[in-house]
């Protein structure tokens, strides 16, 4: 067996393929990431069996490309991690499946990354990686906690990541009620006749609008009496109990996505969507210039979308710097999906600034779904002999911490 803690990890929760190459959860070896982007966008959203069926595809020439890049093979690794949740149950499982296979072939252990903890970890591991090439930035180290905000496709956590004894543990401190941030943005998307997935379209179209043209308002979220503090009957609520969080901690993006709706049906701004969604389509380019901007949507429409990105940033930021403040911390991580957004990278950069404090976000490539997060966060756990069983399976609603 190796002895240079070396990783394989493998990631296959939603529409996007991956494996890498980790070692000792510092440096990248290799990243491959095999996208489903191309299968889905004619649906508007993810198809889960037709995410499968890809990932079934991809997963070997995924891994031996993994390695390949890396320049090692199987006998050099020390550990195989992959994700088990939360996720799509069909896709997780060709992934955990895989790696099973490859642990027991190997006499490898087998260890269980949580998807959420992965994002958590490609910020450190970038933080690590310019550590090492750059120490005299006095980068924060793994000693020290931090508030992060994990906003994505599928998801919008608040967790407080504490590190003890060379492990990482995690206590949910905000969640969304309903759809995740990035969820709102491929809905609103696709009701505009943008492309899939949603956040690229819109971040690209929203710096030529307005942002407060439309006045998008979030309500603070109550408690509701007849659930008598139990969680409500949510699908955000099957991954994480929401009942004993602070409200002002608590999101909620099912709301401004209706009230784009209506603004839209108001407005009479539903001529040329089936056009646009054809053209977009056709050409899925994203647009650099106004007048490629124009040429896709009308002006009162990129207004409407400027107002819809500046208000859901403006509560991201909002609700998570409030959060650090109350809870004492002056580090906060962004990412996921959502956090390549680059309004909300320029607003958080600017918040965290004045306020002193630091934020710190992943590259845009350890931003959406990869796998050299999945091998990262698995590096403490394999110094912690934490390994999964035989018995392995994929849990969808996965929660992370306590």
């Amino acid at each position: 067996m190796s002895t240079r803690g070396l990783i394989l990890g493998i990631e296959s929760s939603c529409d996007e393929t991956a494996a890498a190459v980790v070692e000792r959860g510092a440096r990248t070896l290799s990243s491959v990431v095999a996208s489903q982007i191309a299968t889905h966008a004619r649906y508007g959203g993810v198809v889960p069996e037709l995410a499968s069926r890809e990932h079934l595809r991809a997963i070997v020439p995924v891994v031996r490309a993994a390695l390949a890049e890396a320049g090692v093979t199987l006998s050099d690794l020390d550990a195989i991690a992959v994700t088990s949740g939360p996720g799509l149950a069909g896709a997780l499982l060709v992934g955990i499946t895989y790696a099973k296979a490859l642990a027991f072939a190997q006499g490898l252990p087998l260890i269980a990354v949580n998807h959420l903890e992965g994002h958590i970890h490609a910020v450190l591991l970038q933080q690590r990686e310019m550590g090492a090439s750059a120490p005299q930035l006095g980068l924060p180290t793994d000693s020290e906690s931090a508030l992060a905000l994990v906003v994505s496709g599928g998801h919008t956590h608040l967790y407080l990541a504490r590190p003890a004894d060379g492990t990482w543990s995690y206590a949910l401190v905000g969640r969304t009620v309903d759809d995740a941030a990035g969820e709102a943005y491929d809905k609103v998307a696709k009701l505009l006749g943008l492309g899939y997935p949603g956040g690229p379209w819109i971040d690209a179209l929203a710096c030529f609008g307005n942002p407060l043209a439309v006045p998008f308002a979030f309500a603070q979220i109550k408690t509701k009496l007849h659930l008598a503090g139990k969680a409500p009957r949510t699908k955000a609520a099957k991954t994480a109990p929401i009942a004993a969080l602070d409200p002002h901690f608590l999101f909620s993006f099912s709301g401004i996505k209706t009230a784009v709706l209506r603004h839209v049906e108001l407005h009479d701004l539903r001529a040329g969507v089936k056009a646009r969604s054809e053209q977009v389509l056709a050409s899925p380019k994203l647009p650099q210039t106004k007048g490629e901007a124009l040429a896709l949507c009308p002006q009162p429409l990129l207004d409407l979308i400027a107002s819809f990105q500046h208000a859901v940033v403006g509560d991201l930021l909002k609700k998570t710097f409030a959060a650090a403040e109350s809870l004492g911390t002056t580090r906060i991580l962004v990412t996921g999906g959502v956090a390549a957004n680059r309004e909300l990278r320029a607003r958080f950069t600017a918040e965290a600034a004045r306020l002193r404090v630091s934020v710190a976000f992943p590259t845009l490539a350890l931003s959406t779904d990869n796998a050299a997060m999945i091998a990262a966060a698995a590096w403490p756990r394999y110094g912690a002999a934490e390994f999964a069983s035989p018995a392995l399976s994929a849990d969808p609603s996965l929660a992370l911490g306590n």
